[in-house]
């Protein structure tokens, strides 16, 4: 089972409570554990733990050992997003380090059943393979979650959603592995449609978000917020966390307002 229980949807809102999820990968490294503890001491309800492989994303990161040295120091939920070439392999791993959150890419996921290769992700019918990773995942005591990259229609999502599998979409508002880049307000429109369809749903946000970005992602309807540099750069990190919580409330208290009149 796992350790966190998911933020709640009020009554009275349009999404689960707002949870801001700093991304370790902005911190200071030599200080890791300090600094996730920081996060947490300042109002940081999740930690943002990034894993890439150097394969399905270029920059090689954060793995396994890593999240399990740092569960020895930190009760916090953690929020895992892995950009792999293959989800599947690590699934225990990652279980046994004590991750809470377990997001994979359906672009991996499915492009590993096919030997590699990446091909038109279904609108209507679920992928075997996908339907099995969510099942291990789900099995190994973990939250299931997948992401998207900027450039996949989130009506792919549908199948998985439909059956109830996930306990969260990610969606990515830039290009995953790459640094420098501007948030996409395109790809930020995918939470409308899910908020609209799925009200219930944890709707995380990745990508360029900023105290000048965050108001647009939180009015398409994310409630979990994801910042690296808009934190762990920020003068005072705990003004930028209440920043982007406050964002997603007031987004979420115009909804209500709306949905109201």
């Amino acid at each position: 089972m796992p350790r966190h229980a998911l933020p709640a949807k009020a009554a009275s809102r349009d999404r689960p409570a707002a949870t801001i999820s700093p991304s370790i990968l902005s911190s200071d490294f030599a200080r890791l554990a300090e600094e996730c503890k920081r996060m947490v001491d300042l109002g940081a309800e999740w930690l943002h733990i990034d894993v890439m492989d150097g394969h399905f994303v270029p920059n090689l990161t954060l793995g396994a050992p890593i999240v399990k040295s740092l569960r020895q120091h930190s009760a916090a939920f953690f929020d895992c997003h892995l950009m792999v070439s293959n989800p599947a392999q690590w699934v225990q791993d990652f279980s046994k380090a004590g991750a809470d959150m377990y997001t994979f890419h359906l672009e991996a996921a499915v492009a590993a059943a096919q030997g590699g290769q990446e091909g038109e992700l279904s609108t209507s019918e679920p992928h075997p393979a996908v339907l099995d990773l969510c099942k291990q995942v789900r099995d190994a005591g973990m939250y299931v979650g997948i992401a998207i990259r900027p450039a996949t229609p989130v009506e792919t999502l549908f199948p998985y959603l439909e059956k109830g599998l996930l306990d969260m979409v990610l969606i990515l508002t830039v290009i995953p592995g790459f640094g420098g880049q501007k948030y996409m307000q395109d790809a930020a429109q995918k939470c409308r449609v899910l908020r609209d369809k799925y009200p219930e749903l944890q709707i995380e946000v990745d990508g360029g978000l900023d105290p000048s970005t965050v108001s647009h992602a939180a009015s398409m309807g994310a409630n979990v917020i994801v910042a690296g540099t808009a934190i762990f750069g920020a003068p005072d990190a705990g003004v930028a966390i209440k920043q982007l919580r406050e964002a997603v409330d007031s987004a979420a208290a115009a909804a209500a307002g709306q949905a109201a009149a």
